[in-house]
């Protein structure tokens, strides 16, 4: 491992990085987050009118930039982004899997085309993604592959559909891969958000009363922004983390440790 200098400490200037999902939310925060480290960023994304102002964003900062309109749940729409950006910027050296759908609904009447619909993003996109990038990280011998899973991928989460089942499989895959690249120089670990401010989380916090009850249980008194996972991407992303492999960090607060705490104890409470 080249030693960084001191204003690259995280040693990803110029490193072409790939954020799926990165139109809004966490995507968004990862790529702006990326592009001020001196990444060569390129973010993709269904959502055109979110890659557009994640565009602007990127373009403020750096001119090695680029968004590209892709289906992470396509092949074909997958590997003529891969095209596109490795003539742009390079070959894929970071991919951050951050593309995510929620499709709420009861395990006892879910549609199987609803459970689909969730999976093929939150774990088939994912691995599709890490399997195309990561040809040209396995030409370039090194890499990093960074999945945003969620709490809810190790605790159940109720009348969520497929979403749970989705995470829980990312972190799975994550491990799988670590396993299998791990020898030709890529590493793959994961980030696993909880209590997270997001386009998708929005409309719970919207609602009078959420944000107080949620922030009353989590450790650290206050919920979560895209900024605070983005931060624990980037370390995973870098060669800071370069003996890190296979592993998870759960961004939550403390929130997902608190379990114990919860219990009635009279006479300690």
């Amino acid at each position: 491992m080249t030693e960084p200098t001191p204003s690259d400490w995280l040693g990803l200037a110029g490193r072409v990085c790939v954020v799926t999902g990165g139109g809004g939310g966490i995507g968004r925060a990862v790529a702006l987050s990326l592009a001020r480290a001196g990444a060569r960023v390129a973010a993709i994304d269904l959502d055109a009118r979110g890659l557009e102002a994640t565009r602007t964003a990127l373009h403020e900062m750096s001119s090695d930039a680029l968004v590209a309109r892709c289906d992470t749940a396509s092949v074909d729409s997958i590997t003529a982004a891969s095209e596109t950006i490795a003539k742009a910027l390079g070959p894929c050296g970071v991919l951050v899997n951050t593309a995510a759908v929620l499709r709420p609904g009861g395990l006892d009447n879910l549609p199987l085309a609803e459970w689909n619909a969730v999976l093929s993003v939150n774990l088939t996109g994912y691995f599709l993604c890490a399997q195309i990038f990561g040809r040209q990280m396995h030409a370039l011998g090194r890499g990093s592959l960074v999945h945003v899973s969620s709490i809810a991928g190790s605790h159940a989460q109720g009348q969520s559909g497929a979403y749970s089942v989705s995470k829980a499989g990312v972190i799975m895959l994550s491990r799988q891969l670590a396993a299998e690249w791990g020898p030709q120089g890529i590493r793959s670990n994961v980030v696993s958000p909880g209590m997270v401010i997001t386009p998708m989380s929005q409309s719970f916090y919207d609602t009078p009363g959420v944000t107080e009850r949620r922030t009353a249980v989590v450790p650290s008194r206050r919920i979560g922004m895209p900024q605070d996972i983005a931060d624990a991407v980037l370390y995973l992303a870098s060669d800071r983390s370069s003996y890190v492999n296979g592993d998870e960090i759960t961004v939550d607060g403390g929130y997902a440790n608190m379990l114990m705490n919860m219990v009635p104890r009279p006479g300690f409470d």
